[in-house]
């Protein structure tokens, strides 16, 4: 199964880093690969995953969004996961890899704030020291979870370079580890990054998908027809696919921010806009101009708002296993209201692309179809924003 030994998904992904960076990367793959197969580390976090961050969430039929659609529709619902998304599940791995690791202190960036708020949760939970960098346009949209990071004892450093947002947060918190990498280690929150981050972060998200093959067969006696998920660096979609791949059958479908439209130039959609690229170490679709300069984007959801995109969602677009397509933030907040109003689920700005789209497209599925959306967050992070947006504050 993909990555390769030189970590490529197809001629994806690899390790475009610098010289400082190849040993801490080469240690990092060392020590996954021997402490993640220990029989303390699994116990470990299973536990934590049970336990503290209460593993397996819901997969839940949304019988009233269904009937508006026409077909079957589950949610998977990772805004019930501890922290309130799906980023818990990684954090919690990667935390506790550095602790058996050695590590004391853990960096991370974060764009909507919920990895952030879940690697300062996995921190104080293990004792170890966090830093947090986030675009100063993010810090001030999402003041939520500026605070309740604070509130957990981390360190939240407001970046103001380039566009203030996702890219320039991973930018600062790489040229940290380089400085640092004896005693810290970069928590990445998607799929992205050099080798090994895109598979390390895959496998710990992984157990969303893993979850879902056996929720279903449960609920319904077969595999969905389609997995739809919304992508910006791509963990939450990689762990819901990712699991079932070799079910050709599934077809997967992930959800681009496409900002105030893909032919505007303010938008995220990486995978329906880019060109083949070196984005944070990786070779993968990127949103760049004729130079090769990585472009400013725009999403109304702050952990859409990156300018390219992990390489396993790059190789399986190549290889046609995923399609991808892209919606404005108009459709986006028309899928926030629709959940809300039809199921009492507010979801993150960042799912409602997902559901938005398969609103506006229901038409392109049958009846007897059934499809599974990984609701990826909750949407309180984002409920004043929204309503600042709509002019209701």
């Amino acid at each position: 199964m993909f990555p390769d030994k030189k970590g490529k998904f197809g001629i994806f992904g690899g390790k475009f880093a610098p010289e400082t960076l190849i040993e801490p990367l080469e240690q990092l793959e060392i020590a996954y690969k021997k402490i993640s197969k220990t029989k303390e580390f699994k116990e470990k976090l299973n536990y934590l995953l049970k336990d503290y961050a209460g593993r397996p969430t819901p997969l839940y039929y949304a019988e009233n969004f269904s009937k508006f659609l026409g077909f079957k529709v589950y949610l998977k619902r990772e805004d019930l996961a501890f922290t309130g998304a799906h980023k818990i599940n990684n954090t919690l791995g990667q935390v506790l890899l550095a602790k058996m690791m050695g590590k004391t202190r853990i960096i991370a960036e974060t764009g909507a704030g919920q990895h952030g708020v879940a690697t300062a949760t996995a921190c104080s939970l293990l004792n170890m020291k966090c830093e947090v960098y986030m675009g100063e346009i993010d810090v001030e949209r999402q003041k939520l979870n500026v605070y309740r990071m604070k509130l957990l004892g981390a360190k939240v450093i407001s970046v103001n370079s380039g566009s203030k947002t996702l890219k320039d947060a991973i930018n600062e918190a790489m040229r940290d580890w380089i400085t640092n990498f004896k005693t810290t280690h970069y928590v990445i929150g998607s799929v992205v990054g050099p080798h090994p981050y895109p598979m390390i972060v895959r496998n710990f998200q992984s157990v969303i998908g893993k979850e879902t093959k056996k929720q279903i067969i449960e609920k319904e006696g077969r595999f969905p027809d389609f997995l739809l998920a919304c992508v910006g660096g791509g963990s939450n979609s990689i762990g819901l696919f990712h699991p079932f791949y070799k079910y050709k059958n599934v077809r997967f479908i992930g959800i681009e921010a496409g900002g105030t439209g893909i032919n505007t130039g303010r938008h995220a959609a990486t995978l329906s806009k880019g060109q083949k690229g070196v984005l944070h170490g990786s070779f993968s679709y990127v949103l760049q101009n004729n130079y090769g300069q990585i472009k400013t984007t725009h999403s109304v959801s702050a952990g859409l708002d990156y300018p390219g995109v992990g390489p396993e969602h790059s190789f399986y677009k190549e290889t046609k296993r995923a399609e991808y397509f892209a919606v404005n933030d108009k459709i986006a907040l028309k899928g926030f209201h629709i959940l809300s109003e039809l199921e009492g689920i507010i979801p993150a700005l960042e799912s409602a692309h997902a559901i938005g789209w398969l609103t506006e497209n229901k038409k392109k599925f049958k009846k007897n179809e059934i499809v599974v959306i990984c609701l990826s967050g909750r949407g309180d992070k984002d409920v004043m924003e929204v309503a600042k947006i709509e002019g209701e504050l």
